[in-house]
C-alpha cells in the first residue's frame, strides 16, 4: 500500500478543489495514484452535481469578453443557487472561461435541448443522403446517424463541446468540476456572441 503523504494530498486537492478528506480517500482508493485520484474524484463530482442540477439558481453573474482588439464580444449569463457563491473567484473564473470558450468556439446553443427541430432533421436528411446508397441496413443507419448527430452537437451546443482549456473535457464537465467545488447547482442560461461587421451588408 502506497503512504499517501501531505503534500500529495495538497497537490490532489490543488489540482481538483475537493476537499482534503475527499482527496485522502481518493487517494487511498487508487493506492496513491494521482491520475486515477483525479478520475475518482471527478466521477463523484459529477455525481454530486447531478444531484444538485434540480435545484432553483436565482443568483449569478452576466459575464464578458471582449476578444481580438474589439472585433468578437460575448455576453454569458451564468447561475448559482446563492450571492456568495456569485461573488466567488472560483464562480468568477469560471464565468470568464464560458466566455472566452464562446468567443473562440463559436457555439449556436446552450444545450441540446435547444437545438430547433427543423436543424436537427436538417442534419439527419444530410446523414441520410449521404449514405443512401451504402446498403446497410435502416436500424444500422440510424444508429450511425445518432453518431454523427453527437459531432453535431459537440460541435456546436455549447455544453458538448470540448473546453478550449482542457480539450479532454466538455465544458458541460468544466460547469460539473465548478459546482462540486462550490457545492452548488450551476447553470449556464443564455449568451449571444457578436462579431464585428456580422449582419451588415456586404
Amino acid at each position: 500500500m502506497a503512504e499517501i503523504t501531505a503534500a500529495m494530498v495538497k497537490q490532489l486537492r490543488d489540482q481538483t478543489g475537493a476537499g482534503m478528506m475527499e482527496c485522502k480517500a481518493a487517494l487511498t482508493e487508487a493506492n496513491g495514484n494521482m491520475e486515477e485520484a483525479v478520475t475518482l474524484l471527478r466521477k463523484r463530482g459529477l455525481a454530486q452535481a447531478a444531484k444538485r442540477a434540480g435545484r432553483a439558481t436565482a443568483q449569478g453573474v452576466i459575464g464578458s469578453y471582449i476578444h481580438m482588439g474589439g472585433r468578437i464580444g460575448v455576453l454569458v449569463e451564468v447561475n448559482c443557487e446563492s450571492d456568495f457563491v456569485a461573488r466567488t473567484d472560483d464562480f468568477n473564473n469560471l464565468v470568464k472561461e464560458v466566455a472566452m470558450h464562446i468567443a473562440a468556439a463559436d457555439p449556436k446553443w446552450v444545450r441540446r435541448e435547444d437545438v430547433p427541430g427543423d436543424a436537427i432533421e436538417k442534419e439527419k436528411a444530410i446523414y441520410r443522403a449521404q449514405m443512401e446508397n451504402s446498403g446497410k441496413p435502416a436500424n444500422v443507419l440510424d444508429k450511425i446517424i445518432e453518431g454523427k448527430l453527437g459531432s453535431f452537437y459537440s460541435q456546436f451546443v455549447l455544453l458538448d463541446q470540448p473546453s478550449i482549456r482542457d480539450g479532454s473535457m466538455t465544458v458541460s464537465q468544466i460547469v460539473a468540476q465548478a459546482s462540486a467545488k462550490t457545492g452548488e447547482n450551476i447553470q449556464i442560461n443564455r449568451f449571444v456572441r457578436y462579431r464585428m461587421g456580422e449582419g451588415a451588408e456586404a
